[in-house]
């Protein structure tokens, strides 16, 4: 898939690195929108890599005033899980938490989101509506340019090739400002947007007279239509059911959607009116945060999947560089696989074929695999990437042997049917399963029908028989609290 690839020390190395190799090249932290496009060969001309996913120096989310201000490394778990963003820039962690599933968003990063340039793309739309702006760094300098005047088309934006996107700024929702995200999709998770919105508002002291208002609107457009025309309609009127409706019918009668697989132009359009009737109510009502998990499922561990820094030397992954990692508790050093995805490499070099490949797109979750403690899809991680990392995969499991407590369970609920997706639902509900009981030490350990529904919900069974797989994460949840309230 790529002819080099590079594990970069440091932010000035990957600017080396780019400066260098420049068209040729594609910086990687994520890689779950990069690894498919190279694969199907979308990418043209792309030969090099440069890995950045270990610089801690790109990576947190910090607030300075009222300001916040995401490195390039933060993932949608990540801003999903943050409470300051809940509180203060809701449409964000609600647009991250509707992306993909947990092992998704335990890799992808609202950087690539952005970069990746797709209208149908969640965390675009809320960072338009909220005055994002984006830190982009070169040899040469760095350059701030807003989030509206970003894009010049569809997948297409103002970056040049020897620029990296190290940073995303935008201000903290005020007092008297409020805000929401809606997304349509065709199923309930990984799904993307048929059509989505954001709306922000600013009140007047009163908390009810409309002072200020932006709603943009995505996937109807080449790139996210700001439905200024609808928002100015609001601007010193109450959120009253005509002023909604007309606000409605405007959002509604400005872009031309395209028609596609996922929905025609005339449903988009249908659709727009629908989210923005339905945002504006939850605005007017104030439950703009209605049904926004309180303890989400996030399958990713202590260490929340941060890796350990590099050793501030930059390595090529070649023939000459081997890949040692530790895998499944024992460690290994193979001279093979550097361009291939994870998956594979543990598949056909490790020799581990418990991990299944099923649609090789991070659709089905028969590749999960824990890399540094957190659940990811393993046919959306670059090989090299595993140098230096831990890795668990379903032979490791349980490390003292045996059965894990969800196999166990498995056994004796009939959760095995053609067994193909079998190893992917253990793996993400063995960590949902320690998840919640390192959350809750010494109460109940066992997982919410919710939180088992997010914890597999980027799990597909073939077989259907989801109603036995969720019946034996409960019973081995309620296993694992048992064994803790007897233990001595």
């Amino acid at each position: 898939m790529w002819k080099q690839f590079f594990t970069a020390a440091s932010t000035a190395d990957a600017l080396e690195l780019l400066a260098e190799h420049r068209e040729r090249a594609r910086i990687i932290a994520g890689g779950t929108d990069l690894l498919l496009e190279l694969e199907r060969g979308v990418r043209k001309g792309v030969e090099v890599i440069i890995d950045i996913s270990r610089l801690r120096e790109l990576d947190g989310i910090t607030q300075q005033g009222d300001a916040f201000r995401l490195g390039a490394l933060v993932t949608h778990n990540d801003a999903a899980a943050d409470s300051r963003l809940v509180a203060r820039a809701l449409p964000l962690a609600q647009a991250c938490w509707e992306v993909g599933a947990p092992q998704i968003r335990n890799r992808a990063t609202v950087a690539g989101n952005v970069i990746t340039g797709s209208p149908a793309n969640d965390t675009i739309t809320p960072l338009w509506a909220l005055g994002a702006s984006l830190t982009l760094t070169s040899l040469e300098g760095e350059r701030s340019v807003p989030i509206s005047g970003f894009y010049t088309g569809v997948r297409r934006t103002v970056m040049r090739p020897d620029e990296l996107l190290a940073a995303i700024t935008f201000p903290a929702l005020a007092g008297d400002e409020r805000g929401v995200f809606l997304k349509l999709g065709l199923r309930r998770a990984q799904a993307i947007s048929v059509v989505n919105c954001a709306v922000v508002l600013s009140f007047a002291a009163d908390g009810e007279m409309i002072t200020r208002a932006a709603i943009t609107l995505g996937s109807v457009a080449p790139t996210i239509f700001a439905a200024d025309v609808a928002a100015s309609s609001l601007v010193g009127e109450r959120l009253t059911p005509e002023v909604i409706r007309e606000a409605a019918r405007l959002a509604a009668a400005g872009p031309t959607p395209i028609d596609d697989v996922r929905g025609s132009a005339e449903y988009r359009v249908e659709m727009i009116r629908v989210l923005v009737s339905r945002a504006l109510r939850r605005l007017a009502a104030g439950e703009e945060a209605a049904g926004y998990p309180k303890e989400p499922a996030m399958l990713w561990g202590a260490t929340r999947g941060k890796a350990s820094p590099p050793d501030r030397a930059r390595r090529l992954h070649d023939a000459a560089s081997p890949i040692r990692a530790t895998v499944n508790g024992v460690r290994r050093t193979m001279t093979t696989g550097q361009d291939k995805t994870l998956l594979r490499w543990l598949r056909e070099d490790v020799g581990l074929p418990g991990t299944k490949e099923g649609c090789a797109e991070g659709e089905c979750g028969a590749c999960t695999v824990y890399l540094d403690g957190a659940a990811v899809m393993s046919c959306l991680v670059p090989a090299p990437r595993a140098d230096g990392a831990e890795i668990v995969t379903i032979e490791g499991v349980k490390p003292e042997g045996g059965l894990h407590p969800l196999q166990e369970a498995f056994v004796e609920s009939g959760a095995v049917q053609c067994g193909y997706c079998t190893p992917g639902f253990i793996m993400a509900g063995a960590k949902l399963l320690e998840e919640v009981a390192a959350a809750h030490p010494h109460g109940d350990a066992a997982p919410t029908s919710a939180q088992i529904e997010q914890g597999i919900s980027g799990n597909l069974c073939r077989c259907t028989g989801y109603y036995a797989i969720i019946q034996a994460i409960q019973s081995a949840g309620r296993h694992v609290e048992h064994e803790e309230e007897t233990a001595p």
